[in-house]
């Protein structure tokens, strides 16, 4: 009894960390066309988040590298590796996900696009250290599948962008600004629209592998090479639902504060996100969608003659992505050394309810300077809240 209600309480913080997943993440497909009003905020919300739901049934190549390359538990039949018979793997995973959830809150309240995947994997590796050692990771596959792409992608991302805007403004030089306009804001539509696709078939199918790990702790599954139907149909859900929330602290720092975007920009960038996030997640990398799009919008500023990007506020995110893994990291350990010194079934629910007090204190501090869809496309001036939502 004890064991079922830990795997309970496991599913309900992967699906939670799948909506903070949703709602941390929705810039990276929609800050563009907000930004340039090609969308109406609450439209383009509603949008990513039925495309979000969709893209999570396309492809579970994503869900596999979670389940199999990056904590080293199971065998290839699923059960426990040699040694590791009493490893209590649901502990670890609870452990990894609080941490992850409390990374992606603070640089939610804060406005930093971080890494969601990133987080995920940090508080994973740390809480499978302290209660396993080295060989509790799979160093191999978190450097193929995390490390190595998380270091290229941006800067891809970046090449790729300033590329597709070059291109985009000499092939529609000539063509009439009204039509242009037009133009831009449908490709812009469009664009949004694969980008948030493709965030679905990478960052939904995480969460998958992760409750399906929970499963096989549990015992009562084995298959490495599927995902239970139940578990696809609820983290669909859980990210739609995350990303209908809207995270419009992150949005406005990523459609307003790196570069002040125009539709050709916008349209670019989003392009540029969604080819490389879908040949990613075909190949089965967890790539970070956040850096991708951010690099995006940087590689058009870059791309742009006389187009501002704001270095300062680029730099400061690129530090909280070089951080953000081991700050997850740290949290996954404490959280497991805090479990296993209450013991018993009392950590576990001890953990998770800090995680609900956690999560209660920084919404409150977020409502302190608000930022929501009336105000998210004001003008940047250096600040996360707007003046209107100061006053």
């Amino acid at each position: 009894m004890t064991e079922l209600v830990l795997l309970l309480v496991v599913v309900a913080t992967a699906l939670a960390f799948d909506f903070t997943n949703g709602f941390h993440d929705t810039a990276n497909a929609m800050a563009t066309s907000i930004a340039t009003r090609a969308l109406s905020p609450r439209a383009a919300v509603a949008l990513a988040a039925g495309l979000n739901l969709v893209g999570a049934f396309l492809s579970v190549q994503v869900a596999l590298t979670v389940t199999n390359d990056v904590l080293n538990i199971q065998d290839d039949d699923g059960t426990p590796v040699d040694g590791l018979m009493g490893v209590p793997i649901l502990e670890i995973l609870l452990a990894g996900l609080v941490g992850a959830i409390a990374w992606n809150l603070v640089t939610w309240l804060l406005g930093l696009p971080s890494s969601s995947s990133h987080a995920l994997f940090g508080g994973l590796i740390g809480a499978a250290l302290v209660a396993i050692g080295v060989s509790g990771v799979q160093w191999e596959g978190v450097l193929d599948d995390i490390v190595v792409p998380a270091l290229v992608a941006p800067f891809v991302a970046m090449l790729v962008a300033a590329l597709a805007i070059w291109c985009v403004l000499r092939i529609t030089a000539r063509v009439p600004a009204g039509t242009r306009a037009a133009g831009f804001r449908w490709g812009q539509i469009g664009t949004a629209s694969l980008v948030a696709l493709s965030h679905g078939t990478n960052d939904a199918q995480k969460t998958m592998g992760i409750i399906t790990l929970a499963l096989i702790g549990y015992g009562s599954w084995t298959d490495l090479d599927a995902i239970p139907v139940w578990v696809k149909i609820s983290c669909a859900l859980a990210i739609a639902s995350g990303t209908y929330l809207g995270g419009w602290r992150v949005i406005r720092t990523m459609g307003k504060g790196l570069v002040e975007l125009t539709p050709p920009q916008g349209m670019a960038a989003e392009a540029s996100s969604a080819a490389i996030i879908l040949s990613s997640s075909s190949l089965g990398m967890a790539l970070s969608t956040t850096q991708v799009a951010t690099g995006s919008i940087l590689g058009t500023g870059l791309g742009s003659r006389g187009s501002e990007v704001r270095w300062g506020l680029a730099r400061r995110m690129g530090a909280a992505w070089l951080i953000t893994l081991p700050a997850a990291a740290a949290a996954g350990a404490a959280c497991w050394l805090l479990m296993t010194w209450i013991g018993g079934t009392a950590g576990p629910l001890l953990v998770f309810g800090l995680l609900l007090a956690f999560a209660t204190v920084m919404w409150l501090r977020a409502q302190r300077e608000k930022v929501d869809l009336t105000n998210v496309t004001e003008d940047w001036d250096g600040r996360l809240a707007p003046a209107s939502a100061r006053e």
